[in-house]
């Protein structure tokens, strides 16, 4: 701006006591009206994540696992997802460090016996939908466990989708039968 302010001043000398206060003027001027313009040729790419209008926005709810044996090596993490985006979302996986591996699965039944797999290229979440993890039907494994979940923990997950930014919940650790979120622990 000092460069402008320069060139206002070699341009519009004005004789006499009023010149300086007139150029100082006129820069103030051409400044104040600068200002307001500033943010009309923002690149879009400089605002923040999760501020640009449609940007992909997942929100976790109600985390928690259940207790896992000693030496039990899988565990598994139940959620609920809401996308509150403007386009549909996937959820990819994620990490945690008492897990080697976090991958989602899905489960179905094929002549009575239930199979459990992960899901290729992620689980789907739909524009305004909210999907539900839960024992028996899509779920997070949590492969290769470095310790055993212990009934009352917090377990540290990140959750990573195809849109939206990374979410790190705090996975509610219950006791080895629970089937939801809001059990009491069994102190």
């Amino acid at each position: 701006m000092t460069k402008h302010i320069g060139r206002l001043r070699g341009r519009h000398r004005v004789s006499g006591r009023a010149g300086p206060v007139r150029t100082h003027w006129a820069a103030a001027a051409l400044l104040a009206l600068s200002i307001p313009l500033a943010g009309c040729g923002a690149d879009p790419a400089d605002e923040p994540p999760g501020e640009a209008p449609g940007a992909a926005v997942v929100a976790v709810q109600a985390a928690w696992s259940r207790e896992t044996a000693p030496g039990q090596d899988a565990g598994g993490a139940f959620l609920t997802l809401d996308n509150r985006g403007a386009e549909p979302d996937r959820l990819l996986g994620g990490s945690t460090p008492v897990a080697e591996d976090v991958q989602v699965h899905s489960v179905d039944m094929a002549g009575g016996v239930m199979r459990m797999r992960e899901i290729a290229g992620g689980l789907p979440i739909p524009v305004g939908g909210t999907v539900t993890l839960e024992p028996g039907g899509y779920h997070i494994m949590l492969m290769g466990l470095r310790e055993p979940l212990r009934q009352g923990a917090e377990v540290p997950l990140t959750l990573t989708f195809e849109r939206a930014d990374a979410v790190t919940v705090a996975l509610d650790v219950r006791p080895i039968g629970a089937e939801g979120p809001g059990e009491a622990h069994d102190d």
